[in-house]
């Protein structure tokens, strides 16, 4: 491939009117975009939260986002036509239908706080699922600006000259069509080693093939045969993705179920730094809880640690631990008792209920750990279990009856037993 791609690369990098040396290397422009546009993200995202996003495209943050993204050049112009409001055709349908417009919200939350390769190609596949009608592949140039290195630019220029680099027929408004482009972009890239690993290089060569600037010699049998192998490539990371989604939901189930008892229960929230992107019936874990530990007097190294707990409880407005959960699906049970307990010997006054949650299919584990002479130590540390099964049989009723936390004691089983 990268023989293949080298002299339409090499012509690209050489023409001084090429997108490659009046935007992408040349623009002084385009290096501020990337703050402006990551600031009107988190305003939309607020915008959302707060119910102050209007129901038109006009006035709206959305469309500073797109203001800035279109004024890079010819490489963006019109990128904010797809998300003019269209009332005939009531699309696109993140303007009027509030669900939607949660929903988009949300996946902006998740993509501006994540910098994940998968979980970020996990929140293009659920938007994807949702099927808002006319909210396409055009989010993209949102997300390039957000993650460049992960995400290309797309548009009609572009689309056209992958078709011809690669001799595809990929759709315009299809976001599965954008993925596979996405995959064959990064390998090729990669492969060729010559442009940036900022996505917006290539994708300006393959706009100026798209616009006839540049021609796409080379799209020989060889270079067919190469992309035929990234689809290849492509199709399996897909299904490992639909694996790792199916896999992580009922661990996912579990945060969220602790996360709205705590919640109702009136205790602040802390969803472990790693997991605040995921979702759970299309809400991210993170949207609702607080955006960061607050300072508890831990050291620094315990405090990184206590940040991966996979849910905490603290009393409102204090910086207490109420109670910690460490939810283990299918990890070391051991390694999760070590997270609880370190924090738990770095706190004063022991006031903390801590607990491990596993399915019943790891009881055994569990209280085979909990025999470790190291974690036989009651006048330093209170640890039980809750199984998923009893929390997700109960979990209804402790929202509506529970008072505080002494709820959970119905169905924790105490160390040891």
């Amino acid at each position: 491939m990268q023989q293949t791609l080298l002299p339409v690369a090499q012509a690209y990098k050489l023409d001084p009117e090429s997108v490659y040396n009046t935007w992408f290397v040349s623009s002084d422009e385009r290096i501020k975009a990337f703050r402006s546009i990551r600031r009107g993200v988190a305003t939309i995202i607020e915008d959302i939260k707060q119910h102050r996003f209007p129901n038109d495209f006009r006035g709206s943050s959305l469309e500073f986002v797109l203001a800035c993204i279109s004024e890079q050049k010819q490489v963006f112009e019109g990128a904010a036509h797809p998300f003019y409001w269209k009332p005939k055709l009531r699309i696109p349908d993140i303007y009027e239908n509030e669900s939607n417009k949660q929903a988009f919200g949300q996946f902006l939350h998740v993509c501006l706080r994540t910098t994940d390769g998968r979980s970020l190609e996990k929140e293009v596949l659920k938007l994807s699922g949702k099927c808002i009608k006319g909210l396409g592949p055009s989010v993209a140039n949102i997300l390039y600006f957000l993650h460049p290195t992960l995400f290309p630019p797309f548009n009609t220029a572009m689309l056209n000259g992958f078709n011809a680099l690669f001799q595809t027929k990929k759709k315009l408004g299809s976001w599965e069509s954008y993925l596979e482009m996405r995959e064959t972009i990064i390998e090729a890239n990669a492969a060729l080693g010559i442009l940036s690993k900022d996505l917006g290089a290539f994708s300006g060569m393959l706009f100026d093939i798209g616009v006839g600037r540049l021609g796409a010699t080379g799209a020989d049998s060889v270079l067919i045969s190469a992309r035929e192998k990234l689809e290849r490539i492509r199709r399996k990371r897909h299904e490992q993705v639909q694996h790792d989604l199916t896999e992580e939901r009922l661990h996912t189930k579990v945060q969220y179920q602790l996360c709205e008892l705590g919640r109702v229960l009136g205790y602040d929230v802390l969803v472990a730094r790693n997991d605040r992107s995921a979702a759970y019936q299309g809400s991210p874990l993170g949207y609702h809880c607080l955006d960061r530990l607050p300072d508890l007097g831990l050291s620094s190294e315990v405090h990184a640690t206590a940040e991966l707990i996979d849910v905490l409880w603290l009393f409102s407005g204090e910086a207490r631990i109420a109670s910690a959960f460490e939810v283990e699906k299918s990890t070391s049970i051991y390694s999760g008792i070590l997270r609880l307990t370190d924090m738990a010997l770095s706190l004063p006054g022991r006031e903390e209920h801590l607990y491990l949650v596993a399915p019943a299919s790891r009881e055994k584990e569990i209280t085979d750990q909990l025999k470790r002479p190291m974690f036989q130590r009651p006048g330093e540390f209170s640890l039980s279990y809750i199984l998923f099964e009893d929390l997700d049989f109960h979990f209804e009723s402790m929202c509506k009856l529970g008072e505080d936390r002494r709820i959970l004691s119905r169905l924790a089983c105490r160390c040891g037993a």
